[in-house]
């Protein structure tokens, strides 16, 4: 009988323990290239008071807390703690429990999300609606399963996009074009460039960072008459403008001409899920087609209920919103009044340069000792490097004297530092 031989083990295969090691090292090598990039992530132990908004716990390293003010929350309108949203999640949860049993492809709809989805159609006079379990995840699944579909689509994407709406656009696959940030001439030239072949113009209506606003009626007017189709992320708007808190596009009389809008439910309207509104066609298509939507188990019965009461309440009610506004005018004037450096913007968002990313967080570490004050700092690859800020979002509940403190402490802390002052242009550095 033949003898089998085995084959013999390659001396140059690694064994043993020491492969791990092997790869620990390049995980530690790439943190270590962060911190000497200035640019490592700390995250503050932070834990909020329900009723109690923007105040919170700062749970610090040696055990011990401290109350602090939250300035860089994006519970925009504070309805993360609104008592009708708070009673709607706990409620359902005794009656329906708190997980959703899996994908809405195996476990089936719940019936909370199926009446949020119409509840979103309705704010955003759309057919339908779909729910993701992120804004992340909508706009990652929408962009792509769209323009997958669509034969040799052109996506048409703002240069200031979202990395969401970017990860969009590079997973469907297509050819892309960047064109300048709300630039309409070099968006027409582009539009003109690519001809007749089908077109998706993908763009936001407030951009977070610099707190600008695209001119959505503009752009509708250029895709009409090139024949393109428009995706509109309206994340940082939803809930905080309109008459009904549908965004921008409803502020501005332009919300029908839009194809697709997309939102979040996890900042004006305080809770956490993403969403697409569009016709039954296009929301049927990405329900049917998106790995994003088919793979992911479903929000929970809860949280869809919360949201939808949410959505409910700001529809009927624009107190919290005129307050947010009156709110934020006030800060932006007390911080340019004292000479800092605020980037101006004709939205709810207050950036204050500091222009390093190490002067960027060693300015929010000494708000929080010194002053109790939290606000990330926010560095690259979010922002340019160069044009490190701290991103101030004050809300309906900041009053006037803890706009006045907060005031006070910045000054301080940029004299502490010695940072740059107001009329101090900043710059992306050189790679």
């Amino acid at each position: 009988m033949p003898v089998t031989r085995m084959p013999a083990a390659s001396k140059s295969a690694p064994a043993g323990p020491g492969i791990k090691a092997d790869y620990e090292g390049h995980f530690r090598a790439a943190l270590d290239r962060l911190h000497g990039e200035r640019r490592y992530r700390v995250f503050a132990d932070i834990e909020r008071i329900a009723g109690r908004f923007p105040t919170a716990n700062w749970r610090r390293a040696d055990g011990s807390t401290r109350e602090i003010t939250v300035w860089c929350s994006n519970d925009y309108l504070g309805m993360g703690q609104h008592p009708e949203v708070v009673g709607a999640l706990t409620e359902t949860a005794r009656r329906c429990g708190v997980g959703a049993g899996g994908t809405r492809n195996i476990a089936g709809n719940n019936s909370p999300l199926v009446d949020l989805e119409r509840e979103l159609a309705d704010l955003h006079g759309k057919e339908a609606g779909l729910v993701f379990t992120s804004g992340y995840v909508s706009n990652q699944a929408g962009i792509s399963t769209i323009a997958k579909l669509i034969p040799n689509c052109l996506i048409l994407s703002d240069a200031f996009n979202h990395n969401s709406m970017i990860e969009g656009v590079r997973h469907s696959g297509c050819e892309k074009r960047i064109f300048r940030h709300n630039d309409l001439a070099h968006l027409e030239e582009l539009l003109v460039e690519a001809g007749d072949r089908p077109k998706l113009i993908v763009f936001e209506s407030v951009y977070s960072m610099d707190g600008d606003v695209a001119p959505i009626g503009r752009i509708c007017d250029l895709a009409a008459r090139h024949g393109a189709m428009t995706y509109l992320d309206e994340v940082h708007a939803v809930g905080l403008y309109g008459p009904r808190g549908a965004g921008i596009a409803e502020r501005d009389g332009v919300m029908d001409r839009v194809d697709v809008i997309e939102g979040t439910l996890a900042k004006g309207f305080g809770c956490v899920g993403g969403y697409i509104t569009a016709s039954a066609a296009i929301c049927d298509a990405v329900r049917s087609f998106a790995p994003g939507f088919i793979f992911t188990t479903a929000l929970p019965p809860a949280v869809a209920a919360a949201a939808r009461a949410s959505v409910r309440y700001l529809k009927r009610s624009s107190a919290e919103r005129d307050a947010h506004q009156r709110q934020a005018a006030r800060t932006k004037a007390a911080l340019e009044a004292a000479g800092l450096p605020v980037l101006p913007t004709e939205t709810h968002i207050v950036p204050v340069m500091v222009g390093d990313a190490e002067l960027c967080k060693a300015a929010a570490d000494h708000l929080l000792e010194f002053h109790d004050i939290y606000i990330q700092p926010i560095n690259y690859p979010t922002v340019p490097r160069g044009t490190e800020r701290l991103r101030i979002t004050p809300s309906p509940f900041h009053d006037e004297a803890q706009i006045g403190k907060l005031t006070a402490a910045l000054a301080e802390t940029w004299d502490a530092l010695d940072l740059p002052r107001a009329g101090t242009v900043f710059v992306e550095a050189a790679e």
